[in-house]
C-alpha cells in the first residue's frame, strides 16, 4: 500500500452510514496501539488504494459497507470484520462467529445487515469528521 504505512491495515467504511460510523468508533475505542488507518469508502484515498490491488471489474464488485486492506490483501464482508476484531484489544467475541458458523453463513448474515443498514440505523448527509486527536488515523479526511 504505497502512500500508506503497509504495517497499519486500512479500514474502508461507508462514511454516510450510521452503523458503519458507529463500528469505526467501536474499533477506535479498542485499538489502543493505533493498528488501523481509516478512510471513507467514498474517498479518493479509498479508490487509489483499492486500485493498486484490484482490477476495475473487482472494484465494481466490492461491497460498499466495509473493506479491509492489509498486507494479506483485500478482505470484505464477514472476513474483514473477523480480521479487524482479531487485531483489537479486549475480548474478540465476533471472531468466534467463524468458529460457530461457516463463512457462507457469516457472509449471509453480514449481507442482510449491510443491505438494511440505512433503514435500520439511518444515514448521514456527510461523512464523519474525525476529532483532532484522531485526524492522523483518517486518510483523505
Amino acid at each position: 500500500m504505497s502512500g500508506v504505512d503497509a504495517s497499519r491495515p486500512l479500514i474502508l467504511f461507508d462514511g454516510a452510514c450510521n452503523l458503519c460510523n458507529s463500528a469505526v468508533q467501536w474499533v477506535i475505542e479498542r485499538d489502543h496501539d493505533h493498528r488501523f488507518y481509516f478512510a471513507s469508502i467514498q474517498s479518493d484515498v479509498s479508490r487509489r488504494e483499492l486500485g493498486k490491488t484490484l482490477s476495475r471489474e473487482a472494484l465494481d464488485q466490492l461491497p460498499d459497507s466495509i473493506v479491509l486492506l492489509d498486507s494479506d490483501g483485500v478482505h470484505t464482508r464477514s472476513a474483514a470484520a473477523v480480521r479487524i476484531v482479531r487485531r483489537l484489544d479486549g475480548p474478540a467475541v465476533l471472531s468466534w462467529l467463524e468458529v460457530v458458523l461457516p463463512r457462507p453463513a457469516c457472509d449471509a448474515l453480514y449481507d442482510v445487515v449491510a443491505r438494511n443498514r440505512y433503514r435500520w440505523f439511518g444515514r448521514r448527509d456527510t461523512c464523519m469528521t474525525p476529532t483532532p486527536e484522531m485526524a492522523d488515523r483518517f486518510l483523505g479526511s
